[in-house]
């Protein structure tokens, strides 16, 4: 027995030696160096923001139009909204909350304005503290806080969201100019909140 342990010891030695020599390495994560030498950030830094929302400067759509095409198909607000790139297919995703609770998703078509589908939801869970009346009554919809956000950053929205504050509500929209993304946070009354 020992004698065939001895004679395959040099065997199994030059194949795994084979083996690692021919197998890819798995390179470390961290920020990886493009053709040109830049180094590009990874999944999970400041830049992936702005990987996300690729195209969105070229698109004939603006997140504000996509917004109206959505509280158009049904009684509601608007209360969350984002630019999505789907391989090349680029819409945005919209929620739209009715009086009655009823949650509505809807694919907006970032360069025809089309509707693609829609869909009812029930509420979820990050909404349970937020009241389709505290929506209702905001004096600012989602749609002017995106316009007030473009306005003052100089750029295109590329996501929005209402969230409560006290009483009332408030909106976190995403600027995108250029390649570089801000996040711009504005009040209910419509005015904005400087950020922490």
């Amino acid at each position: 027995m020992s004698r065939i342990a001895f004679s395959l010891a040099p065997f199994l030695l030059l194949t795994g030696l084979a083996a690692a020599q021919t197998s890819p390495t798995t390179p470390a994560p961290g920020p990886a160096a493009t053709p040109s030498g830049t180094v590009e950030p990874t999944h999970g830094t400041k830049g992936h923001k702005e990987r996300e929302h690729e195209g969105l400067q070229n698109v004939k759509i603006s997140l504000t139009q996509a917004l109206d095409t959505a509280e158009s198909k049904g009684p509601g607000r608007a209360i969350d909204a984002d630019f999505e790139n789907d391989g090349g297919k680029m819409y945005y995703e919209i929620k739209v909350l009715s009086s009655d609770g009823k949650l509505t998703d809807h694919h907006i078509d970032a360069n025809s304005g089309q509707v693609i589908k829609s869909d009812n939801h029930p509420i979820e869970s990050y909404f349970v503290r937020l009241k389709p009346a505290d929506v209702q009554n905001a004096p600012t919809t989602l749609k002017q806080a995106v316009a007030i956000a473009e306005q003052k950053a100089g750029g295109k929205a590329a996501e929005a969201e209402i969230e409560r504050e006290a009483s009332t509500v408030r909106y976190k929209i995403t600027v995108m100019t250029g390649s570089q993304s801000q996040e711009i946070t504005v009040g209910a009354d419509g005015k904005i909140v400087p950020n922490k």
